[in-house]
């Protein structure tokens, strides 16, 4: 992206940027340990924070039986920096299939929205 991995950073774990990737309604308290849940109904727990470097959480969308873990990172220099997210525990390949387009999709989003800053 063609923004400071700080801009990413701070725009990921701000209130519109949690929005975009966690879901709406949802607070990320900044200390392992702190559950979160999100208005449609995804839950999961703060694993790791290391600020402006990357975020481990679980995920569990309402409709899932199982939790996952997500890690976010960011990485790069003050013109141009990359975003990566991870998921791990996923059920099967139809699920890695379903979250390999939803992590797409915010990335884009992600993106247009740090577009019109």
């Amino acid at each position: 992206m063609p923004h400071s991995s700080a801009q990413v950073w701070d725009f990921l774990v701000g209130r519109d940027g949690v929005e975009i990737w966690l879901g709406p309604g949802a607070e990320l308290a900044r200390e392992p340990g702190s559950a979160y849940e999100t208005a449609n109904g995804t839950t999961g727990e703060i694993r790791a924070w290391t600020d402006g470097d990357r975020l481990r959480l679980t995920w569990r969308p309402k409709d899932w039986d199982h939790d996952s873990t997500l890690q976010i990172s960011v990485s790069g220099t003050e013109q141009k920096s990359t975003l990566r997210f991870h998921q791990e525990w996923l059920a099967g390949a139809d699920e890695r299939e379903e979250q390999r387009a939803y992590w797409t999709d915010v990335t884009e989003r992600v993106v247009a929205a740090l577009a019109e800053r």
